[in-house]
């Protein structure tokens, strides 16, 4: 192993972590119903179990991102295992749903220390030609892992408890560091530190609390002044960061690269309009269909098998073709498969709905990877921690919101009802108008896409 070149190595050690992070979040999904019973926890805290850690995720991604451009992208990438690690621990042993709410929030962080960083590493040693491969295996060691979180966490939570859910995150971690301290020698950092900008990061941090929490508390007027609240903070925080001059991120990156800013708006688009889609079709095909968990798990699966697959190769591609034509294709495609799935009734077969999901899926893996070239491509080397975070954020951001659009249309046509045969024309509806908003996403980020121009 030794003898590998550091490329080789750093991809091992990156695409490792990005293996275990998402596995392990997307796993404690599994577990909240058997973790609240035992706790005795009520839903509205058991609902913050997934949103503090999107809230820290969001809130901490910038800053660990200039920290690392400053002090060294794999110091601050382990830093992020061994938080992450400590953190799954603490919440394993904890006697009371708070107690595991802080380290969730704790782990939050973590995993901005960990995605706001691991891309910057592999751009740092890889060279721009074989940059695309890269990155592919990156993503596709994102999706298997979110492909393996469910059955692992179901597994793990049927045979030994909830807490083996944290737990078996610790030795996994522990291994990969003991690789990185022997193995990943070397540091990617700036030549010269620049000034950490502490109040932007406290404007910043501001914007992202006040936007999770609001969009959590859509449509009362508290979530409508927090959301307001919002939109100053990030006014606020473009100002400062025009203004500073050694800025957290420096706004003038999104004028100066047409590029850089298209890609990550394409980014968000096709986030937003993705990540609410597998919750409502879970819903559809176990209430509308009566399809039992596991066989649903397997239509759902087509998704994220197929995106597993398409990213390496879409990666190749992008080294041998403009990023932006491979990542424009794959947004095409999958604005087909949404095309097929808002034909769903309550007479669609699942192979029909298996089938089209597997288009989006291979649409999006031919996407992902282009795209995130394309943003990492365009920006100057001591800037590629932060653009690395601002990627991650893009993405983030996108689930966030799209998922809370998603809140509201169940809201407006559910209510406070419970799920049931007599509920179940008012889920279609909601699951028919959000496939069509992401639609609607989707067709505007293949025109953003196509027009970003080139690398």
């Amino acid at each position: 192993m030794s003898r590998l070149p550091v490329t080789t190595i750093a991809l091992i050690a990156v695409c490792a972590g990005y293996l275990i992070a998402p596995m392990g979040l997307a796993a404690v999904n599994v577990a909240i119903p058997v973790l609240a019973e035992d706790l005795q926890a009520s839903a509205t805290k058991v609902s913050w179990l997934p949103t503090l850690y999107i809230l820290a995720n969001v809130a901490f991604m910038l800053p660990f991102g200039k920290l690392a451009d400053n002090f060294g992208r794999k110091r601050i990438y382990a830093l992020g295992l061994s938080l992450n690690a400590l953190s799954a621990f603490m919440c394993a042993i904890g006697t009371n749903i708070d107690w595991i709410l802080f380290w969730r929030f704790i782990q939050g962080a973590a995993g901005a220390m960990i995605f706001s960083t691991g891309v910057a590493i592999i751009t740092s040693v890889t060279p721009s030609k074989k940059r695309g491969a890269a990155l592919g295996f990156l993503a596709a060691c994102v999706y298997i892992g979110l492909t393996l979180a469910p059955a692992v966490g179901g597994w793990l939570t049927e045979l030994l408890g909830w807490r083996a859910v944290f737990y078996f995150q610790i030795p996994l971690v522990i291994a990969l560091l003991i690789f990185m301290k022997y193995k990943l020698h070397g540091e990617w950092k700036n030549q010269h530190h620049s000034r950490f900008d502490w109040i932007g990061s406290a404007i910043f941090i501001t914007f992202a609390c006040t936007l999770v929490y609001g969009l959590s508390k859509l449509p009362s007027l508290l979530g409508i002044g927090l959301l307001a609240s919002s939109l100053l903070s990030l006014a606020a925080f473009i100002v400062h960061q025009s203004r500073d001059k050694q800025p957290l991120i420096r706004v003038q990156m999104f004028r100066e690269s047409r590029v850089f800013s298209l890609s990550l708006s394409t980014s968000f688009l096709m986030y937003g309009s993705n990540f609410a889609i597998i919750f409502l079709l879970s819903l559809y095909l176990q209430y509308i269909k009566g399809f039992g968990p596991a066989y649903a798990g397997q239509i759902l699966l087509m998704q994220a098998l197929c995106m597993a697959i398409m990213a390496p190769i879409a990666g190749k591609l992008a080294d041998r073709f403009q990023p932006r034509i491979i990542a424009t294709l794959g947004c095409a495609i999958v604005a087909v498969g949404f095309m097929f799935l808002i034909q769903i009734d309550t007479q669609t077969t699942a192979f029909y709905i298996g089938g089209s999901l597997g288009l989006v899926g291979l649409g999006f893996g031919l996407f992902s990877t282009p795209n995130n070239s394309a943003i990492m491509g365009a920006v100057k080397e001591q800037e590629v921690g932060v653009a690395s975070a601002s990627m991650n954020l893009s993405r983030t951001i996108g689930n966030l919101v799209g998922m809370s659009l998603v809140n509201l249309m169940m809201h407006y046509y559910i209510g406070d009802a419970n799920f049931g045969p007599e509920s179940n024309p008012a889920l279609m509806s909601t699951i028919s108008l959000a496939l069509l908003m992401s639609l609607s996403f989707v067709i505007l980020a293949t025109v953003i896409s196509a027009v970003r121009g080139k690398q």
